[in-house]
C-alpha cells in the first residue's frame, strides 16, 4: 500500500508558473517539477476542497493550468473533526486569521489520516518554530499529524 501525500497549493503554484527569477524560488520550483515526475507515482495524492478554491482563483488563464493538474487527484472531505482542528489551530498556535486555509490544510490531512503534508508554504505551514506546536494540537484532537515536508525533503536517495 502506498502512503498518503496530501499536495498544498503552494506545490500546484510551482508547477504551473513560469520560472522564476529569484534563484531560490526557481530552484525550489526545479525541486518541485523534480519531484512530480519521478516521485509522486510512488504516494498516493490528494487535495482538498481548499487546494481546489485556491487553485482556481485568480488569472482564468492560470487557473486552468492548475485546474488540468488537480483534476486527476482525489479530494478529501473536511469532516467536522477537521474543520474543529482548523480552529483550535488558528485560536492555540495561535496563527493569523489569514493564514485560516493554512490551518485547514494540516487539519484536513490530520482528519483524514494522511501521512504525508507537501507545501513549499514555510510561512505558516512548513515552519520549524510551528510544527512542535501543530503536532501537539492535533494529538490533542485525537489525530495524527501529518509530516510537514518540503519536496526536497521528499526525495530518495
Amino acid at each position: 500500500m502506498k502512503e498518503s501525500v496530501y499536495v498544498e497549493t503552494s506545490i500546484i503554484g510551482y508547477l504551473s508558473s513560469r520560472p522564476s527569477r529569484d534563484l531560490i524560488t526557481a530552484a525550489n520550483q526545479q525541486l518541485t517539477h523534480e519531484w512530480w515526475h519521478k516521485h509522486r507515482q510512488k504516494y498516493e495524492l490528494y487535495i482538498s476542497h481548499v487546494v481546489i478554491r485556491e487553485c482556481l482563483a485568480g488569472d482564468p488563464t492560470a487557473a486552468e493550468e492548475r485546474r488540468v493538474i488537480i483534476k486527476e487527484l482525489s479530494s478529501l472531505d473536511a469532516t467536522p473533526n477537521a474543520n474543529e482542528l482548523t480552529n483550535k489551530l488558528i485560536q492555540e498556535i495561535p496563527l493569523p486569521s489569514k493564514a485560516a486555509a493554512d490551518a485547514a490544510h494540516i487539519a484536513i490531512a490530520a482528519a483524514n489520516g494522511v501521512r504525508y503534508l507537501l507545501t513549499w508554504n514555510c510561512t505558516h505551514i512548513a515552519n520549524a518554530n510551528l510544527v512542535y506546536r501543530i503536532n501537539q494540537i492535533c494529538r490533542q484532537a485525537d489525530c495524527e499529524p501529518p509530516i510537514i515536508c518540503t519536496p526536497q525533503q521528499m526525495m530518495e536517495p
